[in-house]
């Protein structure tokens, strides 16, 4: 079979491939981090790329998704597109540092408590007359007076290889590193004033990392990227789907999180101008499937029913079991799960906020692809996982984009229409916040009803929607709301809002509306006992509250008693990397939390349909 050279622009970077390979898997084989909200599955046509020059062919289909303009211009989708001769193909997506992701978040006080310690020794030298071993004399400098400690320490054989000369060419001055009741490291001189650790958040759509000093828990750099394996797939069941079914699946999702660890470590060192051997512990949060592909695990049996993981214990390995570039003495500490769809994530956001510890009801809210609710105080505390699907990241929504430069982020309906766009400029397309507000604004003036239906121009009767009239259109035989025309956008092609948009922002409403409803019923309760709703993470943080209410994503007595916590998980991965009572409390709260399976609820595809009206 032939192969042909791909080269991309703008990178440089070319590889080559058979006849017949799709972009799409060019593009991934060439190790470059690109969107594939729908993992290939020729779904959301978000993939797209300019032939610049080459033989290529393309489905008929790949039309559905794209603008007669960009088909002029040479647009083509990736996973749709193979190839015949050497080729040069524009990368056209925004580039990832472009995004917005939330860094911020609520911080609380901690008690200093680092999991590594190191203590300043000067070994007794020995004689003729003073037999002892190397290790005993290791043992009684660093433990002096405290036999029964020195007795209980363990070593691995590594240190011991390291200690005769470690001790002799030191001239017997040394730093032991410990954890716990095992040294895990000895270095020379003193180096106790360098003690580092990170902290990271490996969310579906981004990862986050905090660069602490441990001795004084200041935050020396926060560092964030887009997680590259959304190259495989938006959401969890598509990168599951890519492990379970593709050659080297597992392995190249396991790879590609590590590398986007590793570039965080590096840049947040050099920010801070320390070296990455300074780090000599890492906390890690994630939801269930990330927590599996950050280790390695296989996520299959969490994505079919009855929803197993492989573990949900916490964690606890030496750095070098992953080629983490941190001290080889290190170790690793990964938060335990709830379930295979409620997290780690979900548990550092209960650490950050002492959910478990409050005397009022309050109720907790992660809202994303696969919405996490948490609902009761000290008395008693349920979870659960709605499968709220991908139209709050944007994928699967006709102009839908994540929150990244060039999205519409919020919307205002008054006078006229007014919205605001990341980065400035013009639009590109319409990011999930944004998408709410429209919707809340299409109800409010009466242009959707209740069902989510458009009205006819006819039929509708509230004087508020005089004004955005001409807006309404239609697309595909369906009522549609215009929200830029083609002179107004980057890309010269309208921005529409469809009814086939509205439909997939009620399923993910729906979804969400339902798995509180559930969670109230079990914990028995009704919604003016809440007292408070912490909205955490990205999204939570960029909607605007009205409008969640105004479309029953959140109860609309609720909406005085909103708090965004920010980047709660974060916040989390942050306490339990600084304190040992921290990290012991996550298992604590993974114990103490109910776990709710919303499809066992023998009403829950009752309460789910009415859930969808926009009440």
């Amino acid at each position: 079979m032939k192969k042909y050279r791909i080269t991309f622009q703008p990178t440089g970077q070319s590889i080559e491939v058979h006849e017949g390979t799709t972009v799409m898997k060019a593009i991934r084989e060439a190790g470059i981090d690109y969107d594939f909200p729908c993992g290939g599955a020729r779904k959301c046509g978000k993939c797209k790329i300019r032939i610049v020059n080459g033989i290529t062919q393309s489905q008929e289909k790949e039309r559905e998704f794209l603008g007669e303009k960009e088909i002029y211009d040479g647009i083509h989708l990736a996973c749709f597109t193979e190839i015949y001769s050497d080729a040069a193909i524009e990368l056209v997506q925004v580039k990832a540092a472009q995004h917005q992701i939330l860094l911020a978040s609520q911080e609380r006080t901690v008690k200093l408590e680092p999991h590594i310690t190191k203590k300043y020794i000067e070994v007794r030298k020995p004689s003729i007359g003073d037999h002892q071993s190397d290790w005993k004399r290791f043992k009684k400098s660093l433990f002096e007076g405290e036999e029964e400690s020195a007795a209980a320490l363990d070593v691995q054989i590594p240190i011991l290889h390291q200690l005769p000369e470690a001790l002799r060419s030191a001239q017997y001055h040394l730093t032991a590193i410990t954890y716990g009741r095992e040294v895990i490291g000895i270095e020379h001189q003193d180096t106790t004033e360098t003690l580092l650790g990170m902290a990271f958040d490996i969310g579906t759509t981004t990862i986050v990392g905090y660069l602490m000093d441990l001795n004084s828990g200041k935050e020396l750099s926060v560092v964030s990227t887009l997680n590259p394996q959304t190259k495989f797939g938006a959401d969890v069941i598509s990168r599951s789907n890519y492990a379970n079914q593709e050659e080297k699946g597992l392995e190249n999702l396991h790879s590609a999180v590590i590398r986007a660890i590793n570039k965080l470590v590096v840049e947040a060192t050099e920010n801070a101008g320390v070296d990455s051997d300074a780090i000599y512990v890492i906390t890690v949060a994630g939801n269930t499937c990330m927590h599996h592909l950050f280790l390695g695990l296989s996520p299959r049996y969490i994505s079919i029913s009855p929803y197993i993981p492989t573990i949900s214990e916490p964690v606890v390995m030496r750095a070098q079991n992953l080629p983490i570039r941190i001290n080889k003495a290190g170790k690793i500490l990964v938060l335990p799960n709830i379930a295979g769809f409620v997290g780690a994530d979900t548990v550092a956001v209960l650490l950050a906020t002492e959910l478990d510890k409050s005397e009022e009801i309050k109720l907790m809210i992660d809202i994303g692809t696969n919405g996490e609710i948490a609902l009761g105080s000290k008395d008693k505390l349920f979870a659960c996982s709605a499968a709220a699907g991908p139209a709050f990241e944007g994928a699967q929504i006709s102009s839908g984009m994540r929150g990244a430069a060039g999205a519409i982020d919020h919307v205002h309906f008054g006078e006229k229409l007014e919205y605001s766009v990341i980065g400035g400029g013009k639009p590109r397309g319409i990011c999930g916040s944004g998408l709410l507000d429209v919707v809340a604004g299409l109800l409010h003036t009466g242009i959707i009803d209740e069902k989510g239906r458009f009205l006819p121009p006819d039929e509708i009767s509230n004087p508020a929607a005089q004004n955005f009239k001409e807006n309404i259109v239609q697309h595909e035989g369906m009522g549609a709301f215009l929200l830029a025309d083609a002179s107004s956008t980057d890309h010269e092609s309208s921005i529409l809002v469809t009814q086939k948009d509205v439909r997939e922002l009620q399923l993910a409403k729906g979804a969400m509306a339902a798995g509180m409803k559930i969670l109230m019923e079990k914990c028995g309760i009704e919604v003016e006992q809440i007292q408070e709703v912490l909205l955490a993470g990205a999204f939570g943080n960029y909607l605007n509250p009205h409008s969640a209410c105004a479309i029953g994503l959140i109860p609309k007595e609720l909406e005085d008693r909103i708090k965004m916590v920010g980047n709660a998980a974060g916040t989390g991965a942050k306490l339990a990397l600084l304190s040992v009572s921290e990290y012991k409390r996550t298992a604590e709260i993974a114990d103490f939390v109910g776990f709710v399976e919303l499809a066992s609820h023998p009403q829950f595809s009752s309460i789910f349909a009415r859930s969808m009206y926009f009440r």
